[in-house]
């Protein structure tokens, strides 16, 4: 018995042996690739995004001299329902999203004429719906990364105000109209959309909305000299926005605990001639970097009644402030997840424009119904930082999806040059070719940020990030010099409250593993409540404080950077 039992041994080590130099002879064993995942399926999620508005309203009176168009910054938040069909690499899909804003602006509109009082449009949207088709295509080894572009109908709610300004100097009452409206429109976009796990994506969006409106009433206003009243009439609004969103997308039909892929080669054979970089770690690391960002500004000052904050004496507008700056950015992340990041950069800017408007100047000055005066920007210069402490409740090998709060700053000082007048003749300013100084303005924002990081890997090489933060609380304080008058006159500026949006976008590519470059965007905005304050020295007298008379505060920043960081890991 014992002796059959050593020969069946024998015997299978020798299939065994025989079996092994076979597959040595047919060298490597293949393996069999996994099916690919299929988009195909139902998904519902939220989002959070925000970016850059603007409301136009017609002029019934006839070609405005300046204004009618009110940039109206917007964050908004909501969620998103869709279907996706998914034949080969191509995917097709339908989405429906809903957002609730937070939005605010107003310009200077109806400017027809300097005899003419012209008004103050005020608009902003707060909620926000689209209908969209999906058109897109899988990319990576498993198809985990889906390229799209998208269209459809679109739907928002917009209301505001058609305020006269300073009629009279207030010695007539104050014409006004309301809006308050909804309307159907369009929007088209692209975005990508990357798999987490089988049940879990995260994507990075940008869309363009566009609406027409409806026609909406102005109130009567009035000329002098002569005087007379114009009678009501009717402004045309039209809107469009550009808009950033970050969403996070829960897949029907799949494992929630499902563990998070890493998107390795189908065939375990296939040669390697450079491993893709492993961008975020379990461990420490730091990424370091800086960027150049080429930016325009925008600053808007609106001086106000005592009587009414809604009766606007005067404005004065910063706007065109192209300029360069140059900046440092840092993030570090620990094992648990929770992480620090910020930037601080410096730049300058010595071109753009300043318009100062008036109505309804009082004695000693001419009997005007408006007055703008033009000057040019020169010796601008603009500071800023961003600090956040966040935390990754989405975190593999391959991507990041976190919340966090942080803290930001924006300062800027310019000095106006030159002065013309473009609406008023008989209330003139410099002589054509004098340059000099004729005031300055210093402003300084802090904000408080809330807001949602994601980063993913996107086939070996490539990254994509966006942040979206809301700002809840701004606090701004700042002094406008008037240099043209016979006593010394400056205009110190505070206002607290408000709220603000900042949305920011980076592609990378990573040339080694650990040295990478990209191109990106940003939209920062910042606004301060109605109600906020200006007290002015001098303005009544040398050395004469005036009591604080209502004012409101507005800033964009926005445009392209390019950048460059290491990894240390």
């Amino acid at each position: 018995m014992r002796s059959k039992l050593l020969l069946c041994g024998a015997a299978t080590a020798a299939l065994l042996a025989s079996g092994a130099a076979s597959s040595a002879d047919l060298g490597p064993a293949v393996k069999v690739p996994p099916a690919l995942w299929s988009w195909t399926g139902g998904y519902i999620g939220g989002h959070v995004g925000g970016g850059y508005g603007r409301t136009s309203f017609s002029n019934p009176y006839g070609p405005s001299i300046y204004g009618d168009v009110a940039d109206t910054p917007v964050f908004m938040a909501g969620g998103q329902i869709g279907y996706n069909w998914q034949k080969e690499s191509w995917v097709l899909g339908v989405e429906l999203d809903a957002s609730g804003a937070v939005s605010d602006g107003t310009n200077s509109c109806l400017a027809v004429s300097g005899i003419v009082v012209g008004a103050n449009c005020k608009a902003g949207p707060n909620v926000f719906f689209t209908g969209t088709g999906r058109l897109g295509y899988a990319f990576g080894p498993q198809g985990h990364t889906l390229v799209y572009l998208k269209g459809g109908v679109a739907w928002q709610h917009n209301r505001g105000d058609v305020v006269n300004n300073n009629e009279f100097s207030g010695e007539t009452p104050q014409g006004a109209t309301h809006f308050d409206y909804g309307r159907v429109g369009g929007t088209i976009g692209a975005g990508v959309e990357q798999a987490l796990t089988p049940a879990w994506s995260v994507k990075l969006e940008y869309g363009y909305l566009m609406f027409g409106g409806p026609s909406v009433a102005t109130p009567p206003t009035v000329q002098y000299p002569p005087p007379a009243i114009i009678p009501a009439n009717t402004t045309s609004l039209s809107s469009s926005y550009h808009v950033g969103k970050v969403g996070l997308n829960y897949h029907f039909d799949a494992d929630p605990r499902a563990p998070a892929w890493s998107d390795t080669p189908l065939y375990a054979t296939r040669p390697t001639f450079s491993a893709p970089p492993i961008a975020f770690t379990r461990g420490w690391s730091l990424e370091s970097g800086t960027r150049v960002w080429l930016s325009r500004g925008r600053f808007q000052w609106d001086n106000a009644s005592d009587r009414d904050p809604t009766d606007l004496l005067s404005r004065l507008t910063y706007r065109k402030l192209d300029g360069i700056s140059g900046e440092l950015f840092e993030r570090v992340d620990s094992p648990w997840g929770i992480f620090l990041k910020g930037n601080i950069g410096f730049g300058r800017f010595n071109n753009g424009k300043m318009n100062d408007e008036d109505w309804g100047l009082p004695p000693p000055y001419p009997p005007v119904g408006y007055s703008n005066m033009i000057s040019g920007q020169a010796n601008g210069k603009f500071m800023y930082y961003t600090a956040d402490a966040g935390y990754d409740f989405l975190r593999g090998s391959t991507y990041k999806v976190a919340g966090f709060v942080g803290w930001t700053y924006y300062g800027q000082k310019s000095d106006s040059t030159g002065c013309a007048q473009i609406a008023s003749p008989d209330f003139p300013c410099l002589v054509p070719g004098d340059r000099r100084v004729i005031g300055s303005q210093d402003t300084d924002w802090n904000a408080l940020r809330i807001g949602l990081n994601a980063e993913t890997m996107l086939l070996d090489r490539w990254r994509v990030s966006a942040d979206v933060a809301y700002l809840p609380w701004t606090d701004f304080q700042g002094r406008d010099n008037h240099l043209l008058r016979p006593d010394t006159t400056f205009a110190d500026q505070r206002g607290s409250g408000g709220g603000g949006v900042q949305v920011e976008g980076v592609l990378s590519y990573f040339i080694t593993d650990n040295f990478s470059v990209g191109v990106g965007g940003r939209y920062w905005a910042m606004w301060t409540p109605r109600y906020s304050k200006a007290t002015c020295t001098g303005c009544d007298g040398a050395g004469i404080i005036t009591e604080p008379s209502p004012g409101k505060y507005s800033m964009e920043r926005w445009g392209t950077f390019l950048q460059a960081s290491y990894k240390f890991d």
